[in-house]
Parts: C-alpha cells; sequence; structure tokens
C-alpha cells in the first residue's frame, strides 16, 4: 500500500544567487550533528589568502539548490576591519564550502 505521508517533502531553493567564493573551513560538530564554523580562509581576486576567525553565527538552514543538498550558514564576519553579512554554504554531495557575498 503506498501512502501520500510516506513521502519525505523537500522544499526546492531554486539557483543560488551571490558572488560564490570556494574557501576552506574549520567546523565543529556537535554530538547532535550540528555544524558550527569556526575558521574560514578565502582568496581574494589578486590571489591574497585571508584567514578569518571572527565569525558570528546568526542562523542555520537545510536547504536544496537546483536538487543539490546544502547546510547554509548565515554568519557575520570580520573581513579587512569591516563587518559583512555572508552565507556559508557546506555543499553535502561533495563535501566543499563556499563563501557568498550579500
Amino acid at each position: 500500500m503506498f501512502r501520500l505521508g510516506d513521502i519525505a517533502e523537500q522544499r526546492e531553493h531554486g539557483v543560488l544567487h551571490g558572488i560564490q567564493r570556494e574557501i576552506a573551513c574549520d567546523c565543529w560538530f556537535t554530538s547532535k550533528g550540528k555544524s558550527i564554523p569556526r575558521l574560514i580562509k578565502v582568496m581574494d581576486d589578486e590571489g591574497r589568502l585571508y584567514t578569518i576567525r571572527d565569525i558570528q553565527l546568526l542562523t542555520t538552514e537545510e536547504k536544496t539548490y537546483s536538487g543539490i543538498e546544502t547546510i547554509e550558514h548565515f554568519c557575520k564576519i570580520n573581513f579587512c576591519g569591516r563587518m559583512e553579512t555572508v552565507k556559508l554554504i557546506y555543499t553535502k554531495e561533495n563535501c566543499r564550502w563556499t563563501l557568498v557575498e550579500i
């Protein structure tokens, strides 16, 4: 027998918008499986590498973009002396991190 309640509903969020940069991320996973970014390394357009330790996590959400499951961390970071709001996105499929400038 087939029931509609057995179907796991997955909300699609379309295409990810904004300037995206691949990053390296040091992340803490709690005993409950929650991820908390602690440090990121990002390269600017001139090839300079920056280490950012001042990360204020605001929210975390699981999302799906074009069928790809992600964990989206909405954060404030201190980048070059100014506070910026960004998304740190972990892609489950390939275990990669992306920073999206908002």
